[in-house]
């Protein structure tokens, strides 16, 4: 495990005023029903406040956490995790690069994006592996329809179990959506429950996605309407914007249904991938990474960074960056997997980034210089503003320049050092 550096990420005005206007429209909305102010009334501001504080920090927490590992059979993998603009931190995460026993050639990994708190995604992260292998459908000579169903009644069973705890603690209003990976030497199994998503790149190209799980998709919103429940604003009972996970026990109450026919099922989809020579990496991600970046650029960046970077964990680090930088405001968990036929260090590919990184440091230097002659404060916000307006040869694929924006800062940082004013004895500025 390691810690990165803080960095100096503030939240855009406009960005910090649309959240706080949609909270009050919100407050507004559902103020009879939440114990506000009565009908006429307009509640006042403390008492907005009160009652729906902000899910989102006025600054974002940028510690992050960095895992690696590997298995005997030759998977690589990390886990990168930052909690970001959010108030609290609520994903949690599986690695379990070999299952032991029998299985020992089988690897299992997940990523849990908790809502409305953490406990049901921690629980559910302590638990959800063993509830699958308590099935005894996972055996050393792989069925993949035995599998298969091994894996949903594991997450039938989590849901279960962790119902009766949810009882006794009052973990009722918690949920967590669930992406996980069961790897064998034959196949690769996905289960997706929610909005997280896995995705698999064979050849350098998305071979395979898993399909988030929303409350306006044609399906998912039938059997809500079904339930007794309504999509408004896109969200269950316009709440709750995902339409399966573990736990939202307050969404599971139909009577004479079985749970995967409630509002909120806790059934994930499985889908079975026969294994390749030509797999590359895997990737399991929370949506604070798919809301702002798609399948084929997470690939393609992934990719390119695998040719210059043999750190998976600082390959994770640079997704989290991105993913920041492009406008996340979510928690932001990725685990990273890679397969003996991913792309390997590239001396060409190295002397391109290198190459990339000098007219960077180049191009900031100019902006900063023009800035000053024009007796403008070339701050940095400025010194972004114009790069970002400039057409830059050879950045990363699916990454663009704000995939080096650390470059930016950091030579944007040397021209200050370089243009601080000295004083009379020509020691510098203390």
């Amino acid at each position: 495990m390691r810690t990165a550096r803080k960095g100096s990420v503030e939240m855009p005005a406009f960005v910090r005023q649309l959240v706080k206007e949609t909270e009050k429209r919100v407050s507004s909305l559902f103020k009879g029903s939440r114990g506000g102010a009565t009908d006429g009334e307009q509640p006042g501001e403390e008492e907005r406040e009160e009652m729906m504080p902000s899910p989102y920090l006025d600054r974002p927490v940028l510690d992050k956490l960095a895992e690696e590992g590997s298995a005997r059979w030759g998977l690589t993998y990390a886990l990168g995790s930052m909690q970001g603009w959010r108030a609290n931190m609520e994903d949690f995460h599986n690695c379990v690069p070999q299952l032991g026993g029998e299985l020992t050639d089988w690897s299992f990994f997940a990523v849990f994006d908790g809502h409305a708190g953490s406990t049901v995604a921690e629980h559910c992260s302590q638990h959800l592996l063993s509830h699958i292998l308590g099935t005894g459908g996972i055996e050393a000579e792989d069925d993949p329809e035995k599998v298969r169903g091994a894996i949903i009644e594991g997450f039938l069973q989590t849901d279960k179990q962790l119902h009766s705890v949810a009882r006794r603690e009052g973990w009722e209003r918690g949920g967590t959506t669930v992406v996980s990976t069961l790897i064998s030497p034959y196949y690769i199994y996905f289960a997706n429950c929610g909005d997280s998503r896995a995705m698999l790149c064979r050849s350098g190209q998305v071979c395979f996605s898993t399909e988030d799980h929303k409350p306006y998709s044609p399906l998912e919103k039938e059997r809500i309407e079904s339930a007794g429940g309504s999509v408004t604003f896109q969200r269950i009972n316009g709440s709750l914007a995902v339409s399966r996970a573990l736990g939202d026990f307050n969404y599971k109450g139909a009577e004479n249904r079985t749970p995967s026919q409630q509002m909120v099922s806790p059934e994930p989809e499985v889908c079975v991938v026969a294994r390749s020579p030509a797999d590359e990496f895997l990737v399991l991600a929370c949506d604070g990474v798919w809301d702002t970046i798609s399948n084929e650029e997470l690939c393609a960046f992934i990719h390119n960074r695998l040719c210059v970077c043999t750190d998976l964990r600082d390959v994770c680090t640079q997704v989290i960056d991105l993913c920041l930088y492009k406008g996340s405001l979510d928690n932001i968990s990725i685990i990273l997997l890679c397969f003996p036929g991913a792309p390997q260090l590239s001396a060409e590919a190295l002397h391109q980034e290198a190459e990339l990184e000098d007219l960077l440091e180049s191009k900031v230097a100019e902006i900063y210089d023009e800035l000053c002659a024009r007796g403008e404060e070339p701050d940095l916000l400025s010194v972004l503003t114009v790069l970002a307006s400039t057409v830059i040869p050879g950045l990363p694929p699916g990454g663009g320049i704000q995939s080096k924006r650390n470059c930016i800062i950091s030579a944007y940082y040397q021209q200050r050092e370089t243009h601080k004013p000295t004083s009379p004895n020509g020691l510098g500025e203390s």
